[in-house]
Order: C-alpha cells, then sequence, then structure tokens
C-alpha cells in the first residue's frame, strides 16, 4: 500500500493535478499549492488506481448499501467503484432539479440504508457535511467519508464532530513528503506547504477557543446584538424561559386576538400573516399591539417582501396595512440582494420604534430552492446592515452571535403535510442552531391549546437549555 501511494503521487503531479506557487482558496485564504484532480478523468489506468486504493479505506465497505459520488471530481470514480464493488451509486446534485421530481438525490435506495460518500479533496467539509444533510433527509444513514486528499484546515475535525468518520488517501503532509522523497519537489517548497498546515492549525485552534453562539445564553448575546429590537428580543426571551415564536395563520382578527391573549404570558413572538385576516382594521392593530405590551411579547409580519427596494418600501410604510407602524420585526427574501436592505431601512423613516429584518436563507418546504450559495450569500446580506435582526434558516449556516435564528415548521413529532411541508421536533431544531422556533398548527390546529402551547414551550426551553450547558 505504501508502495503504491508512493507511485499514485508521482503519477498524479505528472498529469499536472497539483500545482505550486501563490494562489487562493475558495474561502477567499492563500495558499502555495492548488489541486486540480478533474484532469484523472483524462487517465483511465490512472483513475482505476484511485478508486480501487480509495475503496480500500471504507471501513464499513462489505456492509455498504448506497454509495454516494460527490460532484464533479468524484463522480467518475464513485461510478467506477459502484461497478466495481457491485454497490449501487447514488448521485447528489449539486442543486435541486426545477422539473418532474425536483429530487437532490438521485437513484434507487430505501429508508435506513447505509451510504458511503466518496470525495475528492475535503478543506473544512462543508461540501461533506451538506451532502450528509440531503441524504439523512431522505431516510439514509450517513457514518463514512473516504477521500482522496484532506487538506488539513479542519475537515477531519468538523466531520468527527457530526458523527462522521474520514479516511483519506493523502494528507497534505504525507502527499508532500511522497513528492519529496521522489525527487518531484524542493525542500523549500515542502516547508512553505508544512508552514500553511501549520497556520491553518493555528487559526482551527484560535476558532475553536472561541465560544460557539450555539452555548451562549440569551442575556449575554443581547449585550452583543447590532440590532435593538434583536437585543430586546433576546432579553424577553432569557426572561420568559421562551423561544416560541407563535405563527396566527387565522382569517378572523377576533380569532387572532383571542389566540394572542391566550398565548401571550408563553411566547417570545407572534407571527402574522395580515393579509389573511377576512375583516382587518386599523382597530385589530391596536388591540393586538395593546397585547404585546401587556404579556411582553414582539410582533412579526411575514411579509417575506422581495421585490426592488423602492416598491419594497412603499408596501413597508403605505398600503391598507401600513406595516412599518406596528411590526417590530418583518421577513424578507433575498434574492433582489442589498436593496431588499435598504428599501426596507427607506421604509421607515419617520418610524422612531425599534424594528429589524429576518432575512429567508432557508425554507422549510421540501425541494425548496434556497440551497448551496443562496444561502451562503443572504448570510454575507445579513453581516451589511443593522437593521438586519437574524436569520430564517433549517441550519447553523452563522456564526454572528448578535443574529437570531428562526426556524420554522415545528411538530412534537417529526412529520410533513400533503403539501410540502416538513416538520421537525423541538430537540432537532433547537441542536440545529435554533434560537426562535415558529409553531403553527401545532398550535392553532390543538383542541386544548393552552396545554399545546405550554408543551412546546417547555420542550424548546429544555432544548435550548441542554445547548448552552452542553
Amino acid at each position: 500500500m505504501e508502495n503504491r501511494l508512493a507511485e499514485l503521487a508521482v503519477e498524479l503531479f505528472e498529469i499536472n493535478a497539483m500545482k505550486f506557487g501563490s494562489f487562493v482558496t475558495k474561502a477567499g485564504r492563500p495558499t502555495p499549492v492548488c489541486f486540480d484532480l478533474r484532469v484523472i478523468i483524462s487517465h483511465p489506468r490512472l483513475m482505476k488506481s484511485v478508486s480501487t486504493l480509495l475503496w480500500t479505506l471504507a471501513e464499513n465497505g462489505k456492509s455498504a448499501s448506497q454509495i454516494c459520488g460527490m460532484p464533479y471530481t468524484a463522480l467518475p470514480i464513485a461510478a467506477l467503484i459502484s461497478a466495481q464493488s457491485n454497490i449501487p451509486l447514488l448521485i447528489r446534485r449539486k442543486e435541486t432539479k426545477s422539473y418532474r421530481t425536483k429530487k437532490i438525490i438521485e437513484g434507487q435506495f430505501k429508508e435506513g440504508e447505509n451510504c458511503i460518500i466518496i470525495e475528492d479533496i475535503v478543506t473544512t467539509g462543508s461540501s461533506v457535511l451538506e451532502a450528509v444533510k440531503d441524504l439523512t433527509d431522505v431516510g439514509l444513514k450517513v457514518e463514512e467519508a473516504v477521500v482522496i486528499l484532506d487538506r488539513q484546515q479542519g475537515g477531519d475535525h468538523n466531520l468527527s464532530a457530526e458523527g462522521i468518520r474520514m479516511r483519506s488517501l493523502y494528507s497534505l503532509t504525507s502527499l508532500m513528503q511522497y513528492l519529496l522523497n521522489a525527487g518531484k519537489v524542493t525542500s523549500a517548497i515542502v516547508q512553505d506547504v508544512k508552514s500553511y498546515v501549520e497556520q491553518s492549525k493555528d487559526q482551527l485552534n484560535s476558532e475553536e477557543n472561541s465560544v460557539s453562539r450555539l452555548r451562549i445564553d440569551f442575556a449575554s448575546r443581547a449585550k452583543l446584538a447590532k440590532n435593538p429590537a434583536a437585543a430586546k428580543l433576546f432579553n424577553i426571551m432569557s426572561a420568559k424561559k421562551s423561544t416560541l415564536c407563535l405563527a396566527v395563520d387565522l382569517t378572523k382578527a377576533d380569532e387572532v386576538l383571542d389566540l394572542a391573549e391566550l398565548a401571550g404570558p408563553h411566547i417570545a413572538v407572534l407571527k402574522t400573516h395580515i393579509d389573511l385576516l377576512e375583516d382587518f382594521t386599523s382597530e385589530f392593530i391596536d388591540k393586538l399591539k395593546q397585547l404585546s405590551k401587556e404579556h411582553n411579547f414582539l410582533i412579526m409580519e411575514d411579509r417575506k417582501f422581495a421585490d426592488i427596494g423602492h416598491t419594497v418600501s412603499l408596501q413597508y410604510r403605505n398600503g391598507v396595512y401600513k406595516i412599518a407602524e406596528w411590526a417590530d420585526f418583518v421577513t424578507a427574501h433575498t434574492v433582489p440582494g442589498s436593496s431588499i436592505v435598504s428599501g426596507l431601512q427607506d421604509g421607515l423613516k419617520g418610524i422612531k420604534e425599534s424594528r429589524g429584518i429576518f432575512l429567508v436563507a432557508e425554507m422549510s418546504s421540501e425541494g425548496a430552492l434556497t440551497i448551496g450559495e443562496y444561502v451562503k450569500h443572504s448570510v454575507l446580506l445579513s453581516e451589511t446592515s443593522n437593521l438586519v435582526a437574524g436569520l430564517v434558516c433549517q441550519y447553523n449556516v452563522f456564526d454572528d452571535p448578535g443574529l437570531i435564528q428562526l426556524t420554522p415548521g415545528i411538530r412534537l413529532e417529526k412529520s410533513r403535510d400533503d403539501l410540502g411541508q416538513q416538520y421537525k421536533t423541538p430537540q432537532m431544531v433547537i441542536n440545529a442552531g435554533a434560537d426562535l422556533a415558529v409553531v403553527g398548527r401545532g398550535v392553532t390546529a390543538a383542541q386544548d391549546k393552552l396545554s399545546a402551547i405550554i408543551q412546546y414551550k417547555e420542550k424548546l426551553w429544555q432544548a435550548y437549555s441542554e445547548r448552552i450547558s452542553n
């Protein structure tokens, strides 16, 4: 095995699968080495050797029911492994299909089957973790990933933290040693790469020693919030021991007010879709604001603004509902880019009360297109304005402890409805980063609404308490 790895390292070097000099990684960090393993597909014999060696690393190879090849470089290698081992191949698409089945996982499989991920290069492990999420979402079990190269920038650690074992043919350090022994690189190049690896470790240690937002209590995070409304919400959640956001998607004003009166002492936020009301009046808003003050909860209008800045400004401030005058928070899609934030900011002219935006980074509906780069750009947008109070997302996609993660789709048991809504349990969403959890039909459809409210409140708070204590 050792001799074959040494030979393979030289073969990869000779087909220009790696270059040395001054480069920048996808994450924007400088690096002295650049890899392009896609060239392997032009060398069939070499590709077969890589696939054979790679599969010897799989601890659960004999018990695996499925293999998932990561697009694009690892996919042909995974296909060879699949053919040689007679284990079915799955493909995890980079984006959900916009037609027909709208699948993100292609292939035939059964719930509960064990799947091994095949990847070419792991840096931080984020791509593998995204694949794990998609595979587990459809009922598969993932415990192992085999990769060609570990760049030693935290990938192994991050995957291990999520219960995924990673085995690699090469670490960046071992690969350089093979090339040095073969006379393909100089000791100066090896030293540059070694220094790079050490710097990466130092950075990882620094990040590890910093406290994750998931371990900081709400009262402390209130002091870190740049948005005043977010700070107020953190303090309310801490004081009331509640992370519950109640969605009152009802069509009658009196029904909304009655539920707000009942739930008020137990919730942190009441979330409305104001255009559902068939009998909306300004008097309704006055009564809702009074209940908000009396029971110390905030109001969120789930408007999901998504137009150009000028239009959004008018929608926010004017029209029948005059949302800017009464909603502490609103939601907004990030499709328009930064103009969505500037438009809402413009709509607050003359408003003295603190307001905040929750940007929709991910949605809870099956087949949602809010994935990949869209999520990353949404997070970046959240950093551009103090008007942003948090993000609507399903997973822990940001680090700022001053922002709030709002997660919808909560039920006491994991389920889904007939229209593609996917529900997760309180424990699942809190562990996935939720600070504020949205419950709707779990309460509005309950026979004993007060009992349901208290049950959700207590289960969510228990999960939050365990999260910060762990």
